[in-house]
């Protein structure tokens, strides 16, 4: 399991969020706007800025802006 950190305006983050709805995958979603804190969890993952979409999974690692096929190879390699 992980979460998408994102704001409703994003492109990237829609786009992505769609892409693993149709691909049956489970996640939980924080928009970055409406909590503070995870605005400021997401610029510790990102130097600083708050660049969604940001996946921070189970095992504490992340990944900024990834394609699908990078959030299911990362899935399969916690699997």
């Amino acid at each position: 399991m992980f979460t998408v950190y994102s704001t409703p305006w994003c492109g990237y983050c829609v786009r992505l969020k769609r892409q693993l709805d149709r691909e049956g995958v489970s996640y939980a979603e924080v928009d970055i706007e409406a909590d503070p804190s995870a605005e400021k969890l997401v610029k510790d993952a990102n130097g600083g800025n708050a660049t969604v979409p940001t996946l921070i999974f189970a095992d504490g690692t992340s990944l900024t802006n990834p394609s699908l096929k990078q959030v299911l190879a990362k899935i399969d390699t916690a699997a």
